[in-house]
């Protein structure tokens, strides 16, 4: 059995890319198919949505066993994690859209209560916040 894959991968969006490949063999087409799947679902991540797969099965000429192999390729969403975990960089990042969507304006923003959120001091904020509105200049001024 010959086995091809052409994949192209879309990276826009914010989704983990993935394919997974497995076989099995059983008494017959049905159980080696049941048997790939299976060990497919466990190792899918959560909320994986499947975008293709594909499904082969053959039978050994000599010992008559069956195999069946499962090609599958899925998109899932990016493991999310606490807060108080984000590096500097993802901390800003999200800073910067929040900012952004309020134009620009850190007044707005509740500095005691997104220093609590991500574990770092009011001081890490504030100067998390002038660094991007650094950024923000620094950009304008190049275009």
């Amino acid at each position: 059995m010959n086995l091809t894959v052409v994949l192209l991968l879309d990276d826009h969006g914010n989704m983990k890319k993935g394919i997974i490949a497995d076989y099995a063999h059983g008494k017959n087409k049905e159980d080696a198919i049941t048997k790939t799947m299976e060990k497919i679902n466990r190792i899918l991540p959560k909320n994986a949505k499947v975008v293709d797969f594909e499904v082969g099965t053959y039978t050994t000429p000599v010992t008559r066993r069956t195999y069946a192999v499962v090609v599958v390729v899925y998109n899932a969403p990016p493991e999310e994690k606490p807060l108080s975990e984000f590096t500097i960089k993802e901390r800003r990042e999200l800073l910067a859209k929040i900012l952004e969507n309020f134009n620009y304006n850190p007044r707005v923003l509740n500095i005691s209560e997104i220093a609590r959120m991500f574990g770092v001091s009011r001081d890490s904020i504030y100067y998390d916040i002038e660094q991007i509105l650094k950024d923000k200049e620094g950009t304008r001024k190049k275009g």
